[in-house]
């Protein structure tokens, strides 16, 4: 995992980093480069900055400071020395890297006619570390797989919290199968390579033995050409809430294809709010709305719901 992030980071910072005691390190979770400002440091529990000599610190008036100089390397490690070869991923703002990290990019936004065209001037970016936790679904497949049935799952949670480490693992249970439940066939459409981490459309992460993934394809296009080709039992697909996302998943489910997916939100309430996810709920086409939280810890599942928005279980610790 390591030598994959460390690889877009400029001498300057990579040094820095790796001379944090490993508790530090193996569980970082956002490294965040802005030129000009402190280099920012974030684990599960606490939010901090490394000094010049490379130690943790609370203090971000003793933190080491990137400048234009390692900003201009890293986008060079980042583009493999391709700007070009990055256009659509400077137009959409973030990067993937092998292994489902991704780097978020900030500055300034070039637009025609109305639209975002791609970024130039970078000068911060933000590289979230993925981990693959295995077994972090084991709480909720009781709820989730039957040996007869599946349920449409809808998982809710605000940012860092453990949606698609969740996602994944349901996705590799389901696939996979558990004593006394089948594996079923997974379409797994990955837009932004985050799932599956997939490098030249092979899978770095393990989303189960019996799963097929559409790598880097609109989310809507992804699960229609999943559903004509690849005939799949379940789709998964990360953070839904467009128009489009709404119509392939009506195609979906009344084909008799199942559901997982996730969307952003701090709870039910928040959700309802979103006109596209909104619609869905009332619709009912999940069966099951997983709200998750940091609460105590990243992957805590403070409600679980029914499509008729009954609570069916409360307050499980899945342990992202």
């Amino acid at each position: 995992m390591w030598s994959q992030v460390k690889a877009v980071l400029p001498l300057s910072i990579r040094q820095r980093v790796e001379s944090l005691s490993t508790e530090i390190r193996d569980r970082l979770e956002e490294i965040r480069v802005r030129q000009g400002r402190p280099l920012e440091l974030i684990t599960a529990d606490r939010a901090g900055f490394i000094s010049q000599s490379g130690r943790w610190t609370p203090d971000p008036a003793s933190a080491f400071v990137p400048d234009r100089e390692d900003c201009k390397k890293m986008l060079n490690l980042v583009s493999h020395h391709s700007l070009y070869a990055l256009e659509e991923e400077l137009r959409r703002g973030y990067v993937t890297l092998e292994g489902g990290h991704r780097i978020g990019l900030a500055g300034k936004v070039v637009v025609e006619n109305g639209r975002v065209k791609h970024l130039r001037e970078i000068t911060g970016f933000n590289v979230r570390i993925a981990r693959q936790v295995k077994g972090v679904a084991r709480g909720i497949t009781s709820l989730v797989l039957k040996k007869d049935r599946v349920e449409n799952v809808l998982i809710v949670s605000p940012p860092q919290c453990g949606k698609t480490t969740l996602l994944r693992d349901l996705a590799r249970m389901a696939s996979t199968g558990l004593p006394g439940i089948p594996g079923r066939k997974i379409g797994l459409v990955d837009e932004r390579s985050e799932i599956a981490g997939c490098v030249d459309g092979v899978p770095q992460l393990d989303v189960g033995s019996r799963t097929d993934v559409m790598d880097g394809c609109p989310k809507a296009e992804g699960m229609m050409m999943m559903i004509r080709s690849m005939s799949p039992d379940i789709l998964v697909v990360d953070e839904i809430g467009r128009k489009e996302d709404s119509d392939a998943i009506h195609e979906a489910v009344y084909a008799g294809v199942h559901l997982f997916t996730t969307a952003h939100g701090r709870n039910l309430e928040e959700v309802c709010r979103r006109p596209i996810l909104s619609q869905l709920i009332q619709e009912g086409i999940f069966t099951r709305i997983i709200v998750l939280s940091r609460r105590k810890g990243p992957g805590t599942v403070e409600d679980v719901y029914d499509q008729r928005l009954t609570p069916v279980r409360r307050q499980v610790k899945v342990g992202c």
